[in-house]
């Protein structure tokens, strides 16, 4: 089952030697049970700090999160993440980097030693769905970049999470690749329907992925723009040349534009 997310009146200080650095200030967003929501913004804006929040990596200073009516205490396991860099372990396996979150989350990692063939075996499974069938006995120094991402991907949802976040995911990757990787994500989300909170740069791929796309302002980072956007799908590459397209990614420039000056 999907996910829903509420972030109420959230704000967040980073404290240090130096003194407090305000990184959100009254910020509320809201994600509906299978929405794949995106958020944009000026660099330094707290988007990634918002991904913390959500996580339960770190507690807000005031306001709320809340997933599926439970408020967040602490790290949330039914989330899974994947980053900028993939992190793939190189001394291990493809198959066995998938597999990790079942060696760690509750209940997988009291049956991970009795049930391990059948994980694998979805994993396997999973690998061959991103276009990586019979990787799995690679290890990842063998692959592309493009593929170790894929395989972060299979990571993020092998113990099949409700809330997927996504922070930067392919912003290291060739424009080819990107693109390549936007339709798996694309396929996968379609096929399972989880909830999606991608943090990007990358306005094309917010528009390209997203149904709704929020839109920060300069730090303190608060929600000063929600685009609901009214493409139909599945979406192919060739719909971001049409005007449509190109109208919501003029739109959501000239609003991060406006908030840098700010």
């Amino acid at each position: 089952m999907s996910a829903s997310v509420e972030i109420g009146d959230v704000t967040l200080t980073y404290r240090g030697v130096s003194g407090g650095v305000l990184a959100l200030k009254g910020t509320t967003l809201n994600v509906r049970r299978g929405e794949f929501a995106a958020v944009v913004g000026p660099s330094g804006c707290g988007k990634s700090s918002l991904m913390k929040l959500v996580t339960g990596l770190l507690p807000p200073d005031n306001g709320s999160i809340v997933i599926s009516g439970a408020k967040v205490t602490g790290p949330v396991k039914i989330a899974g993440m994947a980053f900028q860099n993939p992190n793939l372990l190189p001394w291990r396996k493809v198959v066995d980097n998938v597999l990790l979150p079942l060696e760690i989350v509750q209940p997988y990692r009291s049956n991970f030693r009795r049930e391990k063939k059948q994980y694998r075996e979805q994993a396997e499974a999973l690998l061959k769905t991103v276009g990586l069938g019979g990787f799995g006995d690679r290890y990842p120094w063998e692959l592309s970049g493009g593929m170790q991402q894929r395989v972060s991907l299979c990571r993020a949802l092998i113990h099949q999470p409700s809330l997927l976040m996504l922070d930067e995911p392919f912003a290291a990757l060739d424009a080819f690749t990107r693109e390549e990787l936007w339709c798996v994500l694309r396929d996968l989300w379609q096929k399972i329907r989880f909830t999606v909170i991608l943090v990007t740069h990358d306005l094309r791929e917010a528009t390209f992925l997203a149904d709704t796309i929020h839109v920060m302002s300069a730090r303190p980072g608060h929600i000063v723009m929600s685009k609901t956007v009214e493409l139909p799908r599945p979406r192919e590459l060739e719909d971001c040349f049409k005007p449509q397209f190109i109208d919501i990614v003029h739109e959501l420039r000239a609003k991060i534009g406006e908030v840098r000056q700010q």
